[in-house]
Formats: C-alpha cells, sequence, structure tokens
C-alpha cells in the first residue's frame, strides 16, 4: 500500500540483529524478514522499515528522530521492554495530553511508549 509521498518505511542502525530482533519480537510481536546478513525488514509495527548492521544507534539525545509507540498500559509496557532486555532512558513522566517513557532496545536505538492516560483501560 504505497501512498504517494507519504512516510512508509523507516530504517533503524543495529550493533546486534540477532538481539535487537529477539526484543523487538517479544516485547512487541514484530515479524522479521532477513535480507542477507546484514539487514532484516520488520512489520506488523504499525509502520514497516528495517534494521542494517552498524556500530551506530539512533538517540533523540543526538538529534535522532524519535519513533513513539501507543500503549493502553503504559505500566504493563514498562515492565515488558525491561523485562526483555531494554534500558529506561526516561522514566515515566507527564506531559500535555498523556503520559510516557523512553527505553534504548539492546542495540542502543532509543524508542518511546505513551498513553493517553494514566488509567489502565
Amino acid at each position: 500500500m504505497d501512498n504517494h509521498e507519504k512516510i512508509n518505511y523507516v530504517e533503524f542502525p543495529s550493533k546486534s540483529l540477532a538481539k535487537t530482533k529477539a526484543f523487538f519480537t517479544e516485547a512487541f510481536g514484530w515479524e522479521f524478514t532477513d535480507y542477507g546478513p546484514e539487514y532484516s525488514a520488520f512489520s506488523g509495527a504499525g509502520l514497516d522499515g528495517g534494521f542494517f548492521q552498524a556500530d551506530m544507534h539512533s538517540s533523540a539525545v543526538n538529534g535522532a528522530a524519535l519513533v513513539v509507540l501507543y500503549s493502553s498500559d503504559l505500566e504493563d509496557t514498562l515492565q515488558k521492554v525491561e523485562r526483555c532486555g531494554a534500558k529506561v532512558v526516561k522514566p515515566i513522566f507527564s506531559f500535555p495530553g498523556g503520559r510516557r517513557f523512553h527505553f534504548a532496545e539492546p542495540s542502543g536505538n532509543e524508542f518511546a511508549v505513551w498513553s493517553d492516560t494514566g488509567e489502565k483501560q
């Protein structure tokens, strides 16, 4: 489904494709398709994308774009990403319209998760 001049794919570096794939599969149920030993595409994330083998990572503090996922149960998602090997970069905090936290997956890429209320739904 290609929408003319709309974002339809995003790519991230990964220091360890195996660890990155295992994390997102376990934590969020993403699916992966390998294209050689240095690239893996993901689907089932709301927006398709991929990870390429590299010794760098994506971090908002370094000026990278921040990808933000939604959760209807922020505390549960926080526990799940920690259990799956992520490091919490910013604990849960409030902002106008909701709450969120930031985490770094095992290869160091920073993501955030937000919820529109503090109540479990």
